[in-house]
């Protein structure tokens, strides 16, 4: 490997469930994690003689994805039916698109590790039906299928392989999720399935003046960031020894779909890729073509609102956010957005919001945020907390360490909290004068010290006052008081 410079490509597949309260094309509903089969009708199960009728919902959550990445919207697009077996798919053909999608294009700006950002170009976004869910035994036996899932609308966001790093996979999806989310077109909860990826990976390995391309891998329904990252990593491995034992390039041998095993730790074959011919595409007779004019795509327009990018540069503008925490804050989605704006309007300054929430909150509420009602403490509570650090009536670091921590476990108020583990400030200035005297008295020559230009010795006087009063005393009122008595 020494000797060879080796590019990891990858192209992603993302498939992001609607957030929508029927189907693609019937009235069931979408809700997850009812009974088995309980939420399925003749149009779903593919029975014969029955006709799909198109949910305009899910057109419209797609059209505010294209205009979210600046896609070429078509004016015209129609429904192709993409025919394979599967005992998921009853009617053994997926209503899909095939060679005109409703958006053509687009681009996603991803963070990198080094601070920049790199623009991933999409070749196309279209609008197909979900198929529904197998259940096979380890031990063998029945496969079970579940097809609550089949004709749930499903949004398949194509890039082009600009990616080069496991890194750079996940930060698209990192990325896209939060877009998706915050604009409402899907709650992109992985675990439920709602949001699901494809990887295609090859390895482009310069050697000798030459450049050599790997078989191209499709790995197929990874359910989470980091499974997608690991997959990238592994398959990138594995093809480098597959290529020093073979030699074999792009074109020699079909390209091949692998499954992600997650608890080992990685990819194992499924089977070779069927071409576009395998598919029969053909277009869907049971579904008029949809037209879409200016009137619609200003209507969606007006409804998708601010972007991300668009909310993150405002609050870096008006409210004196840096970039990162500005970024950042908005990559959280719309929970902590709504959280950092309702305590902007309790009065708290947008840099200590922001602060609070990234640096604190967010780590005492891992997995739990999903909507404002859902972050575990109110932010009535969190700006009372706030306003206790800022007021001398608490400790900063009492504040963090042990009150938000009960408030987020209990529900209860910061001053209840703060009483019950007994960390109610001492804010009388006297008690402060005279900790202080004596700390000046018992350190005479640290007081010197500082007198005599050293101030880093106030540091050590600061430190055995707040050992004293046991952390009580703010350590603000503390300096001013050393300073005071000391160049007094």
């Amino acid at each position: 490997m020494s000797d060879a410079v080796v590019r990891t490509v990858v192209g992603l597949e993302v498939h992001v469930q609607l957030l929508t309260a029927t189907k693609l094309f019937c009235g069931c509903p979408t809700t997850f994690g009812k009974p088995v089969n309980s939420q399925t009708c003749p149009v779903c199960n593919g029975m014969p003689g029955v006709l799909p009728v198109l949910n305009r919902r899910a057109f419209e959550l797609g059209l505010k994805a294209a205009l979210a990445v600046d896609g070429n919207i078509a004016r015209f697009t129609k429904w192709d039916r993409k025919h394979y077996f599967y005992p998921d798919l009853p009617k053994n053909y997926q209503i899909s698109q095939y060679d005109l999608p409703f958006c053509v294009g687009g681009t996603v700006k991803i963070p990198l590790d080094n601070g920049g950002e790199k623009s991933v170009r999409l070749v196309r976004i279209h609008l197909e039906e979900d198929a529904g869910k197998n259940t096979h035994s380890d031990a063998g036996g029945d496969s079970l299928v579940d097809l609550n899932r089949a004709g749930t609308p499903l949004l398949e966001v194509v890039t082009e392989p600009d990616m080069s790093s496991p890194a750079e996979a996940g930060a698209f999806l990192e990325t896209v999720r939060t877009l998706m989310r915050d604009l409402d077109i899907s709650d992109c909860e992985m675990q439920e399935g709602s949001l699901r990826c494809d990887a295609n990976i090859n390895l482009h390995i310069e050697k000798d003046g030459k450049v050599f391309k790997t078989p191209i891998v499709e790995v197929k329904n990874l359910n989470s960031i980091k499974s997608v990252e690991k997959a990238v990593a592994y398959e990138a491995e594995r093809q480098f020894e597959q290529w020093n034992k073979d030699g074999k390039v792009l074109g020699d041998v079909p390209k091949q779909t692998r499954g992600w095993d997650d608890p080992k730790g990685q990819t194992r074959i499924q089977r070779e890729k069927e071409d576009v011919a395998d598919y029969r595409y053909f277009p869907e007779p049971d579904l008029v073509p949809v037209v879409v004019d200016d009137a619609w795509i200003e209507a969606v327009r007006k409804e998708t609102g601010e972007s991300s990018s668009e909310r993150a540069l405002r609050y870096q503008e008006s409210h004196g956010l840096s970039k990162y925490n500005a970024e950042t804050l908005v990559a959280k989605g719309k929970a902590g957005v709504s959280y950092f704006e309702a305590l902007l309007e309790l009065g708290v300054d947008a840099k200590s919001a922001a602060n609070w929430i990234l640096n604190d909150l967010y780590a005492h509420a891992v997995g739990r945020i999903k909507t404002i009602n859902d972050l575990p403490t109110p932010a009535a509570q969190l700006a009372a907390l706030i306003g206790m650090v800022k007021e001398n009536k608490l400790n900063l670091n009492d504040a963090r360490e042990k009150v938000l921590p009960e408030m987020v476990a209990s529900g209860d108020a910061p001053d209840v909290i703060a009483k019950r583990l007994g960390l109610e400030v001492v804010v009388d200035t006297s008690a402060i004068d005279g900790v202080v005297d004596e700390v000046i008295r018992d350190m005479a020559a640290a007081a010197a010290d500082y007198r005599a230009g050293k101030e880093k010795a106030l540091g050590s006087l600061v430190g055995q006052v707040m050992k004293r009063s046991k952390g009580k005393f703010p350590p603000a009122l503390v300096n001013e008081a050393l300073i005071r008595k000391l160049k007094g």
